[in-house]
């Protein structure tokens, strides 16, 4: 995958016997060389439609756009819906990216969680979001 897309993505499919359930995420491995921006993991999409984002946020980068993290950004998602890309910290949550750790042989690594909102426009670290997709995607980056 890495030689024909410039990078791979890895799908996790959901764990319901974990505590709290684990909801399906994917990933990418070797997006820095590709793209010049961390890995990047989206939690509680389908595989293709997380692909699709990745996708996306590949042509953006290598046509040259500046995607900041930690910075609220409007325009690329539909109809001007805010998303945010943060960090995650792999001493917590590392093991969540068992495939990249590999790939990259123990050197360290970036991720960053791409988080998009609710149908009604909330990010998932706002109090509005709604409830029950807190469990579907879950906040693992880092909040400043």
């Amino acid at each position: 995958m890495i030689e024909t897309d410039g990078y791979a993505m890895e799908a996790v499919l959901a764990d319901a016997s974990t505590d709290p359930p684990r909801p399906t995420y994917a990933y990418t491995v070797g997006f820095p060389d590709h793209a010049e921006f961390p890995d990047i993991a989206v939690l509680g999409l389908t595989p293709v439609a997380a692909r699709g984002l990745i996708g996306l946020v590949a042509e953006l980068r290598r046509g040259g756009t500046e995607l900041p993290l930690d910075v609220e950004l409007v325009g690329l998602l539909d109809n001007d819906l805010r998303c945010r890309f943060s960090a995650i910290d792999l001493d917590s949550w590392g093991d969540l990216f068992a495939t990249a750790a590999a790939w990259y042989r123990g050197e360290p690594f970036e991720m960053v969680q791409l988080m998009y909102p609710d149908r009604n426009g909330f990010l998932p670290y706002e109090a509005g979001y709604e409830r029950r997709m807190r469990y579907a995607q879950p906040v693992v980056a880092t909040i400043a």
